[in-house]
């Protein structure tokens, strides 16, 4: 009889470790998958953010053309074909370089930074010769060229 009753408590103690790993192992890929979901979620919130980013850098580039190109202070135009007339657009102590020489051509181009944050566009302005100007604008949310997350978004406007 003892025999007998041994050889049970030996059988349910196999069964116990079995249904252990198995509960493990469950458990493993459940906590497994929500990880990879939670990485995946974060690379496409980023990708988001930085999309984000280089549309306004891009849009800044279109807004600063527009304004020297309709409404500066001079009231001409600042992408006169004849003559050329310098430009700034977000100039501060963090960005001394944002002047440009523009105009004196039919193509004028300029790159803006803003400085600390590292985004840029650079901004394209064209003289149609019907009349119309138009800009281009790509922004980046790095300028940093070998970055293999530099996202580009780009604005084109008529005027």
């Amino acid at each position: 009889m003892n025999n007998q009753q041994s050889t049970t408590n030996n059988q349910q103690r196999g069964f116990t470790l079995f249904l252990s790993l198995v509960i493990a192992g469950t458990l493993l890929l459940v906590a497994t998958s929500i990880t990879s979901l939670a990485v995946k979620q974060s690379s496409i919130s980023v990708a988001g953010r930085d999309s984000q980013i280089a549309f306004y850098a891009a849009d800044t580039g279109l807004e600063c053309a527009l304004y020297w190109g309709v409404r500066n202070p001079s009231g001409f135009t600042a992408f006169d074909e004849s003559t050329s007339t310098t430009i700034d657009c977000n100039r501060d102590a963090n960005n001394p370089g944002n002047q440009w020489q523009v105009g004196g051509g039919s193509v004028s181009s300029f790159n803006i930074t803003f400085l600390p944050e590292p985004y840029c566009a650079e901004v394209t302005v064209t003289k149609q010769g019907d009349g119309t100007t138009l800009i281009e604008s790509s922004g980046y949310n790095t300028c940093d060229l070998a970055n293999p997350r530099r996202v580009q978004r780009a604005v084109r406007g008529v005027y």
